[in-house]
């Protein structure tokens, strides 16, 4: 199809303010879909997506509408997810697109996430087209909310499209101004063929599957390409696009967006953000590639620009509860990276645990999801360790070390200095809740930066926190002080220096590497005082007193204890004298001493579960 008559856009907004929904008439009204077929989230293919009511991975489908100026067009559209912990998903698609339609919930207003994707479009330099959504609700406040967006963005109120992506009421329009304002793509027809790997997924039998935008040139099946990073050579066995289902195609031009298989089953050898190329070599005339027929270079030289290489905020130790089962794990993973570019993951060793993988997520949703992914589609039985941070360490010989492990941590005496990384927070919330919202932050060792009303109601909240305080609890506490009307979006500053201890947990004497915390100096002791008492209810009782303690380096700073079972030994010593009855319990003792001495504790995996708990109360 002419480029001209192409338009490459995305669907971006706070979470649940009805991208998914809209994706799903804009389906029906383009007739993408057999009516028989369609349901609610057509595009979320995913059961756990469909389960939460949530996108997770974003999903590419082509589509052809017939606009008023009579001409036929060809619109890709790709669906985001709305979490804070899935922005890198959307930078992607962002890369991939010349305009955005910015969906804003009519009833809830801007929220953070749809500040956060509002400049992430206008870095990229997307055309964005915002639209108010859920118009047909009984407390929907279009004037209202209509003012916010103008001010976030600088267009005039009036001029913002009001939709029902549930009627599908104005959805027309929408598409009709996607025509209008979004640009063509750009790029040469005849220069050497470039793709832009923005996206990928691992089929079992078909191995790697690349969604890619073409920017230059073309592609079609039976081409040799060359992956510029990866420097990968493989044959295309097949090309198409999204429709949504996977529809061969004869080829791909500059400007569509679809995808390629080649066969590839090392997942490591086409990356995302990778750029594609075919090889440069002598073609047969059987080539039905444009650059092959203008007599145009074969091979490009200069690589597209990739990503920035996102970095892991949150990091946990994943182990197979069933140790035979490492090798599976470490596949596992290999195939979800491809998936999830932003998971990492290394080797890790525990002592209580046996054999795992170290790895880094973008938050505590995303952990979430991953290690639901890993026991659904890969019928894996997992034990997740308590989430931390990574820390950056000056030892007192000048050495620096980045640790993610508590149980990495050096020998105290030797620590110069420990920076931990801070976050700059945005917190929207109605007026009425600001001071829960600041009492919060306040006790999360947080830094108040700016305050800003976008409406006489609603307040935006600037804060520095550290991101170790925010990982476990601090959404959930956040939504129950403000009843579920505040949002949260936030990005990673700077690492500063902080008084943080090891916590470490000793159970019978042995310290347990998997319980070990850094936390706060001044929290250390509330922190132990919660984990002895947890672990305590947990640890099942044993033929001898099992002590439980929390330290500090040599520092003990809270005990509990699991008192021993008493044998129901003296029932026949009544009636007769005391001395028989003390010499049975001194009898036992003396076994209990030995058995103390020879005994090994075993802690269930409840155990471990109590560490995340201790922010529920």
């Amino acid at each position: 199809m002419d480029r001209a008559h192409i338009r490459n856009f995305c669907i971006v907004a706070h979470i649940d303010h009805g991208k998914s929904t809209l994706a799903d008439r804009i389906l029906e009204l383009t007739r993408a879909v057999d009516p028989r077929l369609m349901r609610a989230q057509v595009l979320d293919s995913m059961e756990l997506e469909r389960e939460r009511g949530i996108t997770i991975k974003a999903q590419a489908v082509r589509v052809l509408f017939g606009a008023r100026d009579g001409q036929r067009y060809q619109l890709h559209l790709i669906d985001t997810p709305g979490h804070v912990d899935f922005t890198y998903e959307v930078s992607r698609s962002l890369a991939a697109c010349e305009g955005a339609l910015l969906v804003v919930d009519a009833s809830q207003g801007v929220e953070a996430q749809t500040v956060a994707n509002t400049y992430l479009a206008i870095e990229a330099g997307l055309e964005l087209i915002p639209c108010l959504n859920k118009v047909d609700l009984p407390g929907a406040e279009p004037e209202r909310v209509a003012g916010e967006v103008a001010e976030l963005i600088g267009e005039p109120a009036e001029g913002i499209l009001r939709i029902s992506a549930k009627t599908g009421e104005g959805v027309e329009e929408v598409l009709e101004q996607l025509i209008a304002r979004v640009p063509p793509p750009g790029g040469d027809d005849q220069a050497p063929p470039r793709a832009l790997i923005f996206d990928s997924q691992f089929d079992q039998y078909r191995g790697v599957i690349a969604y890619i935008r073409v920017v230059d040139g073309a592609f079609a099946k039976g081409e040799e390409i060359r992956a510029m990073a990866a420097h990968t050579h493989a044959e295309i066995d097949d090309i198409g696009v999204f429709s949504p289902q996977m529809t061969p195609t004869a080829q791909l031009a500059a400007g569509e967006v679809g995808y390629l298989i080649t066969g590839i089953k090392d997942v490591t050898q086409l990356r995302v953000g990778d750029t594609l190329t075919t090889r440069a070599r002598a073609r047969t005339s059987a080539s039905t590639s444009a650059s092959a027929r203008a007599g145009a270079p074969t091979s490009a030289t200069e690589p597209l620009p990739g990503y920035r290489e996102v970095k892991p905020m949150v990091f946990c130790g994943l182990f197979p509860i069933d140790s035979d089962r490492y090798p599976d794990l470490r596949e596992a993973l290999e195939k979800l990276t491809l998936n999830d570019a932003a998971l990492s993951w290394e080797p890790e060793t525990s002592d209580a645990l046996g054999f795992g993988f170290r790895c880094g997520f973008l938050g505590l949703l995303h952990m979430d999801i991953v290690r639901e992914r890993l026991e659904r589609e890969y019928d894996l039985e997992l034990l997740a360790t308590m989430p931390s941070v990574g820390f950056h360490i000056t030892l007192t010989s000048g050495e620096q070390l980045e640790v993610h492990n508590p149980s990495d941590m050096p020998d105290p005496g030797t620590i110069a200095e420990i920076r931990e990384p801070h976050i700059t927070a945005q917190i929207i919330a109605p007026r009425q809740f600001v001071g829960a919202v600041m009492e919060l932050c306040q006790e999360r060792r947080g830094e108040h930066r700016a305050m800003h009303y976008l409406s006489p109601e609603r307040v935006q909240l600037t804060y520095e926190l550290p991101l170790a305080e925010i990982v476990l609890d601090f959404f959930d506490q956040l939504k129950s002080r403000t009843r579920g009307y505040a949002s949260l979006d936030y990005e990673l500053g700077d690492s500063k220096p902080s008084d943080l201890v090891k916590l470490d947990v000793l159970l019978a004497g042995d310290p347990v590497d998997a319980l070990s915390m850094v936390v706060h100096r001044e929290k250390a002791y509330d922190v132990g005082r919660a984990l002895t008492e947890r672990l305590r209810k947990r640890i099942p009782r044993q033929q001898y007193d099992v002590p439980i303690q929390a330290a500090i380096g040599s520092h003990i700073i809270a005990r509990e204890t699991v008192k021993a079972y008493r044998k129901d030994v003296i029932a026949k010593c009544y009636g007769g004298d005391i001395t028989r009855k003390r010499k049975l319990l001194e009898k036992q003792k003396e076994g209990k001493k030995r058995m103390k001495q020879i005994g090994r504790l075993e802690v269930p995996q409840e155990a471990f579960l109590a560490v995340l708990e201790l922010g529920e109360e």
